[in-house]
C-alpha cells in the first residue's frame, strides 16, 4: 500500500484531533500545532516565485517530532483490520492466507476498510503503486479493488530494500545486494591511492558489508551459486590489500581475523538461537532451530551451558 505523499499531506487539524484523543493535554497540543502552522512556501519556476503561502498540512521529514507525529497520525490505520498490518512510516502490507473464498473476501473486506480511513483522514492511496504479491503454489491469484480500481498483481516486490518474488526465491536479491556493494568497492578502488591493511579493511568493513549483510536474516541465501556471489565481492576487497594478493583466499581471511561471509552468517544464527534458549527471545524463536540444529550439536558443552555468549570461552564461535 503506498499513501500518496505520506508526510506531506498529513492535516493539520486532524492531527491536533489525534493527539488529544491519545490524551496530550491542552498545552502540549497548542505547541505542536504553533510549531506546524509557523512554516510556509512557496514555488519556484523558471526563476519567478511565487507568494509565500502558509502550510496547513504536513509534518517535516528531516526532524524527529515529524517522524513520531507522523506515527500518530496513521496509528488508527489498522482499526478493525483481521487481517495482518504491517506498518513502517510510510511503507504498509496488508496480508493474509487465502485459502478459501472467505480468506479472499476478508482481503477485499479490509482493503475496504483502508479505504475509508483514507476518505475520513483527507488522504488518499496511490494506486497505481499499490500491488498485490501471490505466493505460494496453486495461488488462485484473486482480484482484489481499492476503492473503484483494480489493483495489479505483480511477481516481486521490493520491502525496504529487500526484493521478494513470488516464489520467495532469493537469487535476485542476492545479485543485487552483490552488484551494490561491488560498485562500492569499484568507487574505493579507484578513489583510494592506498593499498594498505589500515585503509581498505575499514573502508569495506563499514561501507562494503553492510550491503551484503543487510537484513540478511529474511534473504539469506540457501544455494551454493548465491553464496559464491556474496562471496565473491569479500574475495576482490581482501585482494585489493597490498601484500596479500598472493594468498589463497583463506589465507588471506586468516591474515585479517576475518570469518567467511558464510561463517558470520551461521555465527550469528547460532548466536540468535543461543539467546533464545536463554530465555531473551520466545516469539518465533523455533524457525532458528532448522537451520543451526546441526551446528548446534557441535559446540562445546560449556559453550552450551554459559549463562551468555559473553562468557563462554574466547574462539568458541570462530571456528
Amino acid at each position: 500500500m503506498d499513501l500518496h505523499k505520506a508526510f506531506d499531506i498529513v492535516p493539520h487539524d486532524v492531527l491536533v484531533s489525534k493527539l488529544e484523543g491519545h490524551g496530550f493535554d491542552r498545552w502540549t497540543t497548542h505547541w505542536v500545532r504553533n510549531w506546524l502552522d509557523g512554516c510556509t512556501q512557496r514555488v519556484a519556476v523558471n526563476g519567478l516565485m511565487s507568494r509565500w503561502r502558509p502550510m496547513t498540512s504536513g509534518v517535516p521529514q528531516r526532524s524527529v517530532l515529524g517522524l513520531v507525529l507522523f506515527n500518530i497520525f496513521v496509528g488508527d490505520m489498522d482499526s478493525g483490520i483481521e487481517c495482518t498490518l504491517s506498518k513502517f512510516a510510510d511503507n504498509t502490507k496488508l496480508c493474509g492466507v487465502i485459502d478459501t473464498l472467505e480468506g479472499r473476501e476478508a482481503i477485499q473486506r479490509n482493503l475496504d476498510r483502508l479505504e475509508r480511513w483514507a476518505c475520513v483522514n483527507h488522504r488518499n492511496f496511490n494506486k497505481a503503486k499499490c500491488k498485490v504479491l501471490h505466493v505460494g503454489r496453486g495461488n488462485p491469484k484473486h482480484k482484489y479493488k481499492l476503492g473503484r480500481e483494480w489493483l495489479e498483481s505483480s511477481p516481486e516486490e521490493k520491502d525496504l530494500g529487500v526484493l521478494v518474488d513470488e516464489k520467495l526465491n532469493m537469487s535476485r536479491q542476492c545479485a543485487l545486494a552483490a552488484q551494490k556493494a561491488s560498485r562500492v568497492l569499484g568507487g574505493i578502488n579507484r578513489s583510494v591511492g592506498s593499498r594498505s591493511r589500515e585503509v581498505i579493511l575499514p573502508l569495506y568493513s563499514g561501507l562494503v558489508r553492510p550491503h551484503l549483510e543487510y537484513c540478511i536474516q529474511l534473504w539469506s541465501p540457501q544455494h551454493r551459486k548465491d553464496m559464491d556471489v556474496l562471496e565473491w565481492v569479500q574475495r576482490r576487497a581482501t585482494k585489493m590489500i597490498r601484500g596479500l594478493e598472493y594468498l589463497s583466499y583463506e589465507d588471506r581471511l586468516r591474515q585479517l581475523g576475518l570469518f567467511s561471509l558464510e561463517k558470520r552468517r551461521l555465527r550469528g544464527n547460532l548466536l540468535a538461537a543461543f539467546q533464545y534458549l536463554k530465555g531473551a527471545w520466545r516469539k518465533d524463536g523455533e524457525e532458528l532451530f532448522t537451520r543451526v540444529v546441526k551446528h548446534w550439536r557441535r559446540l562445546p558443552r560449556e559453550a552450551v551451558d554459559a549463562p551468555s555468549w559473553q562468557c563462554s570461552r574466547p574462539g568458541w564461535m570462530e571456528f
